[in-house]
């Protein structure tokens, strides 16, 4: 916590390329791997990460740390850059070639499970921004809900409310 602090400070006082450098390699695989689990795609996680530190860098001065944690608030700001692909982007067709089949069984069951997170995807998709947001932080992030309020500066309760409230509709309209 001291460290980041000072890095910090080093980057929104002194421009130092040195603390920005040590702050992004300290979160660098965290960040990678959210995003990763949310586009499954390697290049596309690269990209959106790198976008991620490069907004985080140019908001620094505007960072908070009575309102979150660093880390929180760099998973904050990759939800929005996965959000803001998504919008950009429709998903394609995997070519079938690109899968790897041992066992049919195993085969049908990825087919399954890919088709059924993407269908839950495209429906949260369609949410708007905030609880597209919590969904992300909650499922891919791993995040608490007093977490997650404190990220976004909600009441506990409003969290767990849209976030169950949307599980209901996934369930209801997907499954």
């Amino acid at each position: 916590m001291e460290q980041e602090q000072k890095w910090i400070r080093d980057i929104v006082r002194h421009g130092s390329r040195k603390a920005a450098d040590a702050l992004v390699r300290a979160y660098y695989d965290d960040i990678y791997a959210y995003i990763y689990r949310q586009v499954c795609s390697r290049e596309d996680a690269m990209d959106l990460t790198q976008e991620c530190f490069l907004a985080a860098l140019r908001s620094l001065h505007s960072y908070d740390a009575a309102k979150a944690g660093l880390r929180t608030w760099l998973h904050h700001i990759a939800s929005h850059k996965v959000i803001d692909m998504r919008r950009r982007h429709r998903p394609g067709l995997l070519p079938v070639d690109e899968f790897e089949i041992t066992d049919k069984r195993d085969f049908l069951e990825d087919v399954h499970n890919r088709e059924l997170l993407r269908a839950i995807e495209e429906f949260v998709r369609g949410m708007e921004p905030f609880v597209q947001e919590i969904f992300r932080l909650r499922v891919y992030g791993e995040y608490a809900f007093p977490e997650i309020a404190a990220v976004l500066s909600q009441p506990e309760a409003k969290i767990k409310a849209q976030y169950y409230r949307l599980a209901a509709k996934i369930r209801k309209e997907v499954l």
